[in-house]
């Protein structure tokens, strides 16, 4: 989008104001449709950064996640997720959740919710 949604920018700062992590939402960007919860960028960082810190390979790339002086754009640019998925087919990519960072300006399409699928 070469615009960013306006409502979707707001929802973003909502979060980033009340350092919640409990709004789902589901974006459609190029070539994917991804669903998780919404984070603070200083959570999503954090807990990336945690990752990173654990894996003897990747404990370099740790301090690259250190909060930026001054905190978070405002108006966010991008939105964090947590517990996210990629959806393909008829399960999600990991199973388990994953940390993904999307530029608001990339998705074309949302819905507040985490979109998930059940065989009945």
């Amino acid at each position: 989008m070469s615009n960013s949604d306006g409502l979707l920018v707001d929802i973003a700062s909502m979060v980033e104001s009340e350092h919640s992590n409990q709004m789902s939402v589901t974006v459609v960007v190029p070539g994917a449709v991804i669903t998780g919860r919404l984070a603070p960028v200083a959570l999503w960082w954090e807990r990336v950064a945690d990752v990173l810190q654990s894996s003897d390979h990747l404990k370099p790339f740790a301090a690259l996640f250190a909060p930026p002086p001054g905190g978070a754009p405002t108006p966010p640019t991008h939105l964090h997720l947590h517990r996210a998925r990629i959806l393909q087919g008829d399960f999600g990519l990991p199973h388990t959740g994953g940390m993904y960072r999307i530029a608001i300006e990339d998705i074309s399409a949302w819905s507040v919710g985490d979109l998930s699928y059940s065989d009945s």
